[in-house]
């Protein structure tokens, strides 16, 4: 957007309208607003999002806990599929009943997924909650920074497009007001056009 020339250009021009000034100061507010109010929503954005992720993993890291299984025996693996698009992630871990012992000191039995080719009386390690259960491991920090950053930047890129968007209709809504008054102002003249003496 070339906005200060435009601006310039159109100070003591005897043929501006009002809607070039208008038109040109929307442009000007437009362009403040991406440059200075879209990062500034991005960081907003990315910094609170961040601050509640790094709660998660801190309130996930508290709960969870890393313990180590026994392999009681290997459970048989479905056939794998062909199919390189609906194949899962999971065709490539074992699963096996394991026994582990919970946070409380219980002994548990029951399924689970290890990582590796494993044989009865192999270990592993397994996350579980404060009842023993099996859980997901908790989110790492790195990961939490990461979709922090992707959320202020689509926070930034979203407050760009919808200041864009306004500053695109401002100026569908100025053309439409300078068409109308052109077409009023050609009715007003085409009763006379082409007359000899117009106007005196």
């Amino acid at each position: 957007m070339r906005v200060i020339p435009g601006l310039w250009r159109w100070r003591r021009n005897p043929l501006r309208r009002r809607t070039d000034t208008a038109e040109t100061w929307a442009a000007l507010l437009a362009a403040a607003l991406i440059v200075i109010g879209a990062p500034a929503a991005g960081v907003a954005v990315g910094t609170g999002v961040h601050d509640r992720l790094a709660q998660w993993v801190h309130d996930q890291r508290q709960a969870r806990h890393l313990v180590t299984a026994t392999v009681v025996r290997r459970v048989p693996h479905p056939p794998i599929d062909p199919d390189p698009e609906t194949s899962s992630a999971r065709d490539a871990h074992h699963r096996v009943v394991a026994t582990w012992r919970a946070p409380d000191g219980r002994v548990l039995t029951g399924p689970s997924i290890s990582p590796r080719s494993v044989t009865p009386g192999d270990r592993f390690r397994l996350w579980t909650d404060a009842r023993g259960r099996i859980v997901p491991r908790p989110m790492d920090l790195s990961t939490a920074t990461s979709h922090a950053v992707l959320a202020g930047a689509g926070a930034a890129a979203a407050t760009a497009a919808l200041v864009e968007a306004a500053r695109r209709l401002v100026v569908w809504r100025l053309m439409h007001r300078r068409y109308t008054r052109w077409d009023q102002a050609w009715e007003r003249a085409g009763q006379d056009w082409g007359r000899t003496g117009t106007g005196r």
